[in-house]
Order: C-alpha cells, then structure tokens, then sequence
C-alpha cells in the first residue's frame, strides 16, 4: 500500500489535482513502479520518457481533465493507447466514465491490460485491434501524438455518437506539441486548441497542446 501524502509523485499530483481520493492517488503513484517493470520485459517507453514519467506521461495525459469534465456514464475511446496513454491516467481520474483503449500493436495491448488488472482499474478495456474497428460509438475519442488529424478523423469520425452529453461538443481531443497551423488548415471542422503552458509549471509543456475536433 502506497503511504499517500509522502513523495515526489504524491505531491506533483496533488499539487495539480488537489481534489484526488486516497485511491487515485494510490494507483497514480503506483504508476511509475509499474511501468518501469513492464518497461523492462517489453519495450513500451523509451529510456528518456520513462525517466521523467510524471510529467511526460501522467501529467501530459491528466492535462485532458483541466479542459473537461468526463461524465459519468460517458464512453471515451482512446486510439493509438501505445502503453496505455492517456486512456489509463483519466480511467483513473473519471471512474464512472467507461474507456476503451485500442492499438494496432498486440505486445502494447498486452500491458495496457496487465496494467489494468494490476490496479484494479474497473472501467478501463484495452483492446487489439484498429480505431475504424472498434466497437461501439463514444463521446469522445482521445489520442496523444499518434498522426495528422486530416488522417485520424477519417478513422474515427463515425465512432462519435451525434448526442452532446457535455458542456463541450463531442468530438477528437488530441494532445498535440509544435506549430499546428498547417496539419489544421487541412481540417474542415472546428478545432479549439488549448494551450498546456497555462495549467502547468513544468517546461515540458511549453509547447503542449490539447486540440478539440469538433465532429458535429
């Protein structure tokens, strides 16, 4: 059992979810641990990412919930998961929302669901397959640095269900990094950006974007 309140991950996460539950924070702060293990038998996090994994991944991953609130109830597809980003850290954050993390890459899979099993984490499924042949339709669909959204909308758009459930649209929300002006000039629908400088500390996200595709 994780002794919450004590370490350098506890108080990175609370410091910007203040509002977490002893749970949260115990499976957040088992994170880390987790992964390196896994890391170790199959390669899913380069060296440099899994040494500065709270901000690169958990926190890149969380920077979702400071622009929405995942109802409960709500269904959220998270496509190219690699290891389990950001599907696995707001499984955590939202656990009345229900997530369903998919990559083309089997051993990917392999330990997003041992990941899953491990922590107990009951509205999270990873599944072997391809975006455009997921089951199901969703609010919204997540995804972190996987390609060009003129290409991944096309694989998705049909998966986003037509009824808005929250404040905002359902749609793409797609954790982006760089100058997105030409990769969105090539998107027909309406696309939101917020900047991640604004909600953390950390150099790392100088540069980090959440992009919402609005679908509808």
């Amino acid at each position: 059992m994780i002794e919450v309140g004590s370490g350098s991950e506890v108080e990175v996460i609370k410091k910007y979810f203040p509002n977490l539950n002893a749970k949260q924070l115990e499976q957040f702060c088992a994170l880390s641990d987790l992964y390196a293990e896994w890391n170790a038998k199959i390669n899913v996090i380069s060296r440099k990412d899994i040494d500065n994994f709270n901000e690169r991944h958990l926190l890149h991953s969380l920077s979702v919930a400071k622009f929405v609130y995942f109802n409960s109830g709500a269904r959220v597809l998270d496509v190219g998961t690699g290891g389990g980003f950001p599907g696995i850290p707001l499984a955590i954050m939202f656990p009345e929302t229900e997530f369903l993390l998919v990559d083309s890459i089997g051993k990917k899979i392999t330990v997003v669901n041992e990941v899953i099993r491990e922590l107990g984490i009951s509205n999270a499924t990873g599944e072997h397959t391809r975006a455009e042949k997921a089951k199901g339709k969703f609010d919204f669909v997540v995804t972190r640095a996987v390609t060009r959204l003129d290409k991944l909308i096309p694989w998705v758009r049909q998966k986003v269900l037509s009824k808005n459930r929250h404040d905002l649209p359902n749609g793409v929300l797609a954790l982006k990094g760089g100058d997105l002006t030409d990769e969105l000039k090539e998107i027909r629908f309406k696309c939101r950006i917020f900047e991640l400088s604004g909600c953390f500390d950390e150099a790392f996200f100088e540069s980090k974007k959440l992009v919402h595709a609005h679908l509808q």
